[in-house]
């Protein structure tokens, strides 16, 4: 027989509860080498059979090492705040049925529910570009979703590893508020922003903050680690909305609600976009040969009919060998239809459907990259400031982290349909 739990979670009509999805930036729909487990580009957050979510209870102030690891060890979850070699405050935290809590970071231990690694821009592999030290704390962040609706998501800096602890040492950042309890920031902090009008058309970017262990919302700190906080910001909460971002110092994370997914754009209807372009057989206008974006799952490969651009001026031309000048660099091309010099590249579908804001045609390329997406979603990312390294901030490729150049960040795509 099923236990109460598990009939809810299998009774056949009835679907489980989606609370949003993280989907990682960076991405065209998977991981180079492929989702495997907890490692993977998107991961759907649903109401568990059980309630798994805590909250603080019972406050100890403690003067010695040993008997602040007595209460570490007495299998309860906790946040230690060390103060000094003899002063460690330790809030003990207690199960709350009320909420289910997921945990994100670089560890692979069992607490993590999602793992996640550093984003190499541009789309190649980790293993290619060897990261020489991650800058992703291993139990980065905790989000905690009510099991009651309207099912609200807040995120916390830091998570709880293998012994359920955090463990703020000495040298972090760490504090006592006017109302008495602690509280404190990671190395390299959890910063979220939120757009202002949601995810859609509309939007426009929010700005960033920093997300306290205990979820309070700050500005942010000088640099990236700087041991003083930011000013508290008294207006805003760290409830997650359909769009916000979440940077882990490495990778940056979109947040989509499942309402705002239900009225999203899908896969399939990717898929669909894709076969309509194809179909109106868009034609090289130098060569008069069709064109045709490849197959979802054939992202990798530069296809034969596979259409170029001319990032400069839009023009789409199939790949031809001719056009370059001598006194430009070795990826500039002069377009033949306009003259205009700029980078010349294969075009790529953007396919991971989390990021567009709407259902619109594919019409308008990133530069330097050339992923195509909807006029809307190209120009929504290209005025997103995402952050890069430990104080710079840029606009960036939402489906493989380049850099995005040029004056718009992305240019309108000119095709010519067939001459017959």
């Amino acid at each position: 027989m099923f236990s109460p739990d598990q009939e809810e979670h299998c009774a056949p009509n009835k679907e489980p509860v989606k609370y949003g999805e993280l989907v990682v930036l960076g991405y065209n729909g998977a991981l180079p080498n492929g989702d495997r487990g907890r490692r993977k580009s998107r991961f759907a957050l649903y109401k568990r059979p059980k309630a798994n979510g805590v909250k603080p209870s019972t406050v100890h102030v403690i003067s010695t090492p040993q008997a602040s690891k007595a209460i570490s060890c007495k299998g309860q979850h906790s946040i230690s705040y060390t103060l000094s070699r003899n002063q460690t405050v330790v809030v003990e935290y207690t199960h709350d049925k009320d909420t289910d809590m997921f945990q994100v970071g670089r560890s692979t231990e069992s607490p993590i529910d999602f793992v996640v690694t550093d984003t190499v821009s541009g789309g190649q592999n980790s293993d290619e570009a060897q990261i020489t030290q991650s800058t992703i704390s291993r139990f980065a962040c905790r989000i905690v979703c009510d099991r009651s609706e309207p099912y609200t998501a807040r995120i916390f800096a830091a998570g709880f590893d293998s012994s359920k602890n955090i463990f703020l040492g000495e040298k972090a950042a760490k504090w006592k508020n006017p109302d008495g309890h602690m509280d404190g920031l990671t190395t390299n902090g959890v910063l979220v922003m939120h757009p202002r009008g949601g995810f859609t058309e509309e939007s426009q970017p929010g700005v960033w903050r920093e997300i306290s262990v205990c979820g309070d919302v700050y500005t942010l700190r000088e640099t990236r680690s700087a041991q003083q906080r930011g000013k508290l910001v008294e207006t805003e909460t760290n409830v997650l909305q359909d769009g916000s971002l979440i940077d882990l110092c490495g990778a940056t994370l979109l947040w989509r609600t499942a309402d705002g997914l239900f009225h999203a754009p899908t896969q399939k209807h990717i898929e669909a976009l894709r076969q309509e372009i194809n179909a109106a057989r868009p034609q090289c206008p130098v060569g008069l040969n069709t064109l045709a974006f490849p197959s979802i799952n054939r992202k990798e490969v530069v296809e034969e009919k596979q259409p170029w651009a001319y990032l400069s001026c839009g023009h789409v031309h199939g790949y031809h060998n001719w056009g370059h000048r001598s006194d430009t660099e070795a990826n500039e091309r002069e377009c033949p239809m306009c003259r205009t010099v700029g980078p010349y590249v294969p075009l790529w579908l953007g396919c991971e459907a989390g990021f567009y804001v709407d259902a619109g045609p594919p019409t308008h390329a990133f530069t330097p990259c050339g992923h195509v997406c909807s006029e809307k979603s190209a120009k929504y990312w290209s005025q997103i400031p995402l952050p890069h390294g430990t104080h710079a901030f840029h606009a960036a490729c939402p489906f493989c982290a380049t850099q995005l150049v040029g004056e718009q960040n992305c240019i309108k795509l000119i095709f010519q349909g067939p001459v017959d």
